[in-house]
C-alpha cells in the first residue's frame, strides 16, 4: 500500500544476507528486515530471511545469475528511487557482504545523491563458511595474511592482482572464478606453484554444501570431476591441507 506523500520517509539499508544459511544473518539485519516497506533480493540471498518481514512487506526479485540473466544495475537504482520515495524503507538484501564484490556502496551512492538516506549492514561474506570444512583463512605459521579477489573483471578478464597474490605466502581466496579456472591453474602452473593445496567449495554454509580438495594445478578436473559450479569460492594456500584433519 502506497502511503500519503508526507507520510513516507525514504530510506535505504543496504543489507548482507551473509553466505546461505539464513541463521548466519546478524541481529541488525533481521530487525532491518522487520521494518522494511519493500525489500529487493538478490539471487544469492536465502528466501527463508523474507519470513522475517512484514505480511505487508512488498518483495522484489531482483537477482543476477551467474552468466545468465539479470537485472541490469540501472534498473535496480531506479526502483530503489521509486520505491523509496512512495513507500518509505527498501531494504536491499545481497548475499554475502555487500561491500565485497557486491556493489553495495554504488547504491548507496545513487540513494544520497538523490536525497535518500541510505546506511550499510555488513553480512558474513562467503569466504569465512570455509571455516565450516576446517579450513581457516590464517594459521599461525601457515598463513598470516589473505587475498581476496574477483576471478572474473567487469571485462570478463583474470584480475591481475591474482599474479601478485601468488607470490606471497598468503591465503588467496578467488570470488566468481569458477568460468575462470582454467587460467587460474595455468597462471599458478605458469609460476611454478601448481602443487600448492586448493579448494573449490559450492553453496557454502548450505546443506547442499559440496568441497573439493587438491593440488591447484588439478582444480579444472576435479571441478569437472566432481560436477562443482557456481556459486562457489576458490581458496588456494597452505591452509587448505587443515581441512583433511
Amino acid at each position: 500500500m502506497i502511503k500519503p506523500g508526507n507520510m513516507v520517509k525514504p530510506e535505504l539499508i543496504v543489507v548482507g544476507a551473509g553466505p546461505g544459511d539464513p541463521e548466519l544473518i546478524t541481529l541488525k539485519a533481521q530487525k532491518a528486515l522487520q521494518k522494511a516497506d519493500v525489500i529487493m533480493y538478490d539471487n544469492l540471498a536465502n528466501r527463508d530471511l523474507l519470513d522475517f518481514s512484514s505480511t505487508c512487506t512488498e518483495k522484489i526479485y531482483v537477482g543476477k545469475q551467474p552468466y545468465g540473466d539479470y537485472t541490469p544495475q540501472d534498473v535496480i537504482h531506479q526502483m530503489i528511487l521509486e520505491k523509496a520515495k512512495t513507500k518509505g524503507c527498501v531494504v536491499r538484501l545481497k548475499g554475502g557482504d555487500p561491500f565485497i564484490f557486491g556493489r553495495g556502496m554504488e547504491e548507496i551512492l545513487f540513494a544520497r545523491y538523490h536525497g535518500i538516506p541510505a546506511s550499510y549492514i555488513p553480512g558474513i561474506t562467503s569466504m569465512q563458511a570455509a571455516g565450516f570444512e576446517n579450513i581457516p583463512l590464517t594459521h599461525r605459521n601457515v598463513s598470516e595474511s589473505v587475498w581476496f579477489v574477483t576471478g572474473t573483471k567487469k571485462d570478463g578478464s583474470l584480475s591481475a592482482d591474482l599474479k601478485l597474490a601468488m607470490q606471497s605466502k598468503a591465503t588467496v581466496v578467488i570470488y566468481m572464478g569458477m568460468k575462470k579456472l582454467d587460467e587460474i591453474s595455468s597462471a599458478y602452473i605458469n609460476e611454478g606453484n601448481g602443487n600448492i593445496s586448493a579448494a573449490i567449495i559450492q553453496n557454502a554454509s548450505l546443506p547442499n554444501q559440496k568441497k573439493i580438495i587438491g593440488a591447484v594445478k588439478d582444480l579444472p578436473g576435479l571441478a569437472l570431476e566432481h560436477h562443482l559450479k557456481h556459486p562457489a569460492i576458490i581458496i588456494i594456500g597452505e591452509v587448505v591441507k587443515l581441512g583433511f584433519n
